[in-house]
Parts: structure tokens; C-alpha cells; sequence
């Protein structure tokens, strides 16, 4: 299992908006100029994560983006399940035609399904919020993102 550029794409917005949630709606523009994403990329991404109410959306000149509910209430896993395709770590895995047909009877499989719950476990255990707290303004060095600000 890898992240998609979209996956790490939307835990960033969603950061972005638990960041500078004041209750007003946050322009897409604002955005990806902050998190420097094409506006284009930025919207469908936008449109998937207001279609599965993680983020209220808003049109005309006042409109954008707002979470709908506290950075403490989205877990991590939420967002990107949203997202991704599919969280499994193997193929076999799945749901679609790549589903093994010896899955009742591999010795792997438990194992699998063990790594899919302590992956799905460690997503949900961490949320908006404390990803906030526990990162606040380091420097991520996989997606080139330089959050730092001085404490006040």
C-alpha cells in the first residue's frame, strides 16, 4: 500500500482548513496557494471530501471550504479512506478482480489482515488535531511542506 499524491493532497487540505477554521468559509484559491496545489487538482479533491460531508462547501464571493465538525473529530484513516481507492496492503486483498480465490485456504492471508488492522488502527488514532499538535511546523520533507511559524 502507497499513499496517493491525492491521500497526502487531502490530509493537507484538511490540515490547512483545521488550521484556519475561524467558522468562515476558506476560498479554494487561499488554499493552493498555500499548500501550493494546482487549483484544478485541488477541486476534485475538494468535490469528493464535500460529497462524503468532511468539508461544507460554499459558492459565490464569500464561499469556499470549512470543516464541518472539529479538527478532533476527523481521523486520519477517515480522510484518506475517502480518498484512496482502498487502504489494503496487498492486492489479494481487495474487492475486485484481484481478489485471491485461495483466500480461505492461505497461510498469509491472517497475516495480511493483521497488517490491515494495525494500518487502519494507527490512521484512526491520530486525528486533524493532534497531527496539528504533534507536527506542528516541522518540516515534512516528502511533499515538500514548510508549515513553520513562530510560537506567539
Amino acid at each position: 500500500m502507497m499513499i496517493s499524491t491525492r491521500g497526502r493532497y487531502a490530509l493537507r487540505v484538511m490540515l490547512d482548513l483545521a488550521e484556519h477554521n475561524n467558522g468562515e468559509y476558506i476560498s479554494l484559491k487561499e488554499i493552493a496557494d498555500r499548500q501550493e496545489i494546482s487549483r484544478k487538482y485541488l477541486e476534485g479533491i475538494m468535490t469528493v471530501l464535500s460529497k462524503a460531508h468532511l468539508v461544507d462547501s460554499s459558492s459565490g464571493k464569500t464561499g469556499g471550504y470549512r470543516l464541518v465538525k472539529p479538527a478532533e473529530e476527523y481521523p486520519v484513516g477517515d480522510i484518506l479512506r475517502t480518498v484512496e481507492n482502498d487502504m489494503i496492503p496487498v492486492a489479494c486483498m481487495g474487492e475486485s478482480e484481484a481478489k485471491c480465490t485461495r483466500a480461505d485456504k492461505c497461510y498469509t492471508m491472517p497475516f495480511w489482515m493483521g497488517l490491515s488492522r494495525v494500518i487502519d488502527n494507527y490512521l484512526d488514532s491520530h486525528t486533524l488535531k493532534s497531527l496539528l499538535e504533534e507536527g506542528h511546523r516541522e518540516h515534512c520533507t516528502c511533499c515538500n511542506e514548510f508549515q513553520k511559524h513562530a510560537e506567539t
